[in-house]
């Protein structure tokens, strides 16, 4: 995976707005520990034949691990013309904010 590349947009977890479309491009292990409640997924290796379940028209907040492929994700978005900005500190920055999470597991949720 590329490195962050400096001409992306991005933004740090604690000031992503409420009600943003919020995309999670980790994979369904990582999603399922744990993700932000509003959150939708879509794994990264699946992203680029399902940019037309994205919304057109608005910008899209991407978020993973650590930053590194939601800042790729972003940058596909781009290439197809969609509006993306990257969560810079992905999830494991949202949870050290203590920014809402939920897990898929019924157990309490945390970043895998």
């Amino acid at each position: 995976m590329d490195e962050p590349d400096e001409g992306t947009p991005e933004i740090y977890s604690p000031h992503v707005p409420a009600g943003v479309f919020l995309l999670d491009v980790r994979e369904d292990d990582e999603w399922a520990a744990g993700h932000a409640a509003d959150a939708v997924h879509i794994r990264l290796g699946e992203l680029p034949v399902r940019t037309g379940e994205l919304p057109e028209g608005q910008e899209i907040y991407v978020i993973c691990r650590s930053g590194a492929r939601s800042d790729y994700a972003v940058r596909l978005l781009a290439g197809q013309g969609l509006p993306g900005i990257n969560v810079a500190d992905g999830m494991m920055g949202w949870a050290v904010a203590g920014q809402p999470m939920v897990s898929e597991t019924g157990h309490e949720p945390f970043v895998l």
